[in-house]
């Protein structure tokens, strides 16, 4: 697997535990090509992590995809989680430190958010979640 290069997106499907592997390793990838520093690298990866899990977990699979950005300054990374589940009824409920659905530390959105630079979500109850994180390099 090679790093994307700016501007250029890697689709992954999640549709099983080893996809969610498999979307670890190419934002790790992305995150050494774009000279993020080994920290960033660290929460980036944790954080796409957890969204990817999230993807199969709760939204009965989707994909994501990868790639470098560069805003004219400095470059990053986007990843992009997509699944067409039961979406999220409660945004403000899902983002509360604690809160679960499942067997988890309920830290999945939230410490997700908390994790990187730019995070955007857009869910639809009966119809999916998509969420867009960003990590800049400093």
């Amino acid at each position: 697997m090679t790093a994307p290069e700016t501007g250029e997106l890697t689709r992954l499907d999640i549709g099983d535990d080893k996809d969610v592997v498999r979307v670890r390793q190419a934002v790790r990838l992305a995150a050494v090509a774009a000279k993020l520093p080994l920290v960033d690298q660290t929460k980036l990866v944790t954080a796409a992590s957890e969204l990817a899990r999230n993807t199969l977990i709760h939204g009965g699979g989707g994909y994501a995809t990868v790639g470098g950005v560069h805003n004219g300054r400095r470059a990053g990374v986007r990843a992009e989680f997509v699944d067409t589940g039961p979406g999220i009824a409660d945004l403000d409920l899902a983002f509360t430190d604690g809160y679960t659905t499942g067997s988890g530390l309920g830290l999945g959105l939230s410490g997700s958010r908390r994790l990187v630079d730019e995070f955007d979500i857009q869910t639809t109850p009966g119809a999916g979640t998509r969420i867009t994180v960003t990590k800049w390099a400093r």
